[in-house]
């Protein structure tokens, strides 16, 4: 498990609750001495205990020696850094997952595409999303995502390694659907939050995430993503979460600048990145390079980077010419 955040730190439990070893590598080596004394995740996800079969380390290569099945759940920002410094330690049969939700901000690139950059061949990629907080997924509350591949052999080892009788992965082989719903739901569950903090109720927010949707599917589909994917837990399902669970970090972005406070003093306050305050720039580069029509995306964008206010972002929404659904 490559990442130690609350996210990592959560699937190294349920990969820990199968008779397997599950090395937990972090970045900082403060972390990792701490996870290896306290065995507790003090910082992102404390009150949870790692298993005796859980090793944490600092060192990459002793994180991957040996590994069959890597999992990165590193911010996509740093997903380039990471699998630089990998690179040496995989093989083109090591089955390579990633837990990231975003899109890098320079090429525009998905994860699959930033990893077959960096490594210089196709690996066996696994894109692993859906709608999972780590805290409930740490509480071994109930909960299904999906494991994506081009080669569904490549999903299925996820898959059993993973799943369990309260964590159910389900398969299928749209690595780009499943990789697009999960960046562009956290730029929703953005303005989502600033609908909230703005005061409005339901049926803005309700409108908000339909015509959400909307956009998430355009840009899949451009991308050649499958439409159907966004009616799954990749697409809908993590973007209910997201964009009205409590636990979001995007949504609680948006509901902070909603309420009138600046994006520099939120994200200060915030251990963990969210996701998509970096993803909605890059995004808006994408959507506006392949012509796609994604006014909400544009809207939090101006909204993060050019000072536009949340109240002219509704305004502006509500005042866009009259179409057909």
């Amino acid at each position: 498990m490559i990442g130690a955040g609350s996210w990592g730190t959560a699937l190294a439990l349920v990969a820990a609750r199968g008779p397997r070893e599950v090395r937990l590598w972090a970045h900082s080596a403060e972390v990792a001495g701490a996870l290896e004394r306290e065995r507790v995740n003090t910082i992102y996800l404390p009150g949870f205990t790692l298993a005796d079969n859980t090793a944490p380390t600092a060192n990459l290569e002793e994180a991957l020696a040996g590994a069959h099945l890597v999992i990165t759940a590193v911010p996509s920002h740093v997903c380039r850094e990471v699998y630089t410094r990998l690179k040496p330690y995989v093989t083109p049969e090591t089955i390579l997952a990633s837990a990231t939700k975003g899109i890098e901000i320079a090429s525009q690139m998905r994860m699959e595409e930033v990893m077959v950059d960096v490594l210089g061949f196709t690996p066996r990629y696994v894109a692993l999303s859906g709608p999972s907080f780590a805290l409930e997924v740490a509480r071994d509350e109930p909960c299904a995502i999906v494991a994506a591949a081009r080669d569904l052999s490549w999903a299925a080892v996820v898959q059993e390694a993973l799943s369990s009788r309260r964590f159910r992965i389900y398969t299928n082989t749209d690595v780009v659907g499943v990789e697009t719903a999960g960046a562009i739901k956290n730029i929703m569950a953005i303005a989502t939050g600033a609908v909230n903090g703005l005061g409005l109720g339901y049926n803005s927010a309700a409108a908000l995430v339909t015509r959400g949707l909307a956009e998430m599917t355009r840009l899949a589909v451009r991308l050649g993503g499958r439409r159907e994917t966004m009616a799954g837990l990749a697409g809908l399902g993590d973007l209910v979460l997201t964009c009205f669970g409590q636990l979001s970090r995007n949504r609680r972005v948006g509901y902070e600048l909603g309420r009138g406070r600046k994006l520099d003093e939120i994200v200060g306050e915030m251990r963990e990145v969210a996701e998509g305050v970096k993803t909605a720039r890059a995004a808006f580069e994408l959507a506006r390079r392949l012509d796609v029509e994604m006014p909400i995306t544009t809207g939090v964008y101006q909204m993060l980077y050019e000072k536009k206010s949340p109240r002219e972002l509704e305004i502006e929404l509500m005042e866009r010419p009259l179409k057909a659904e």
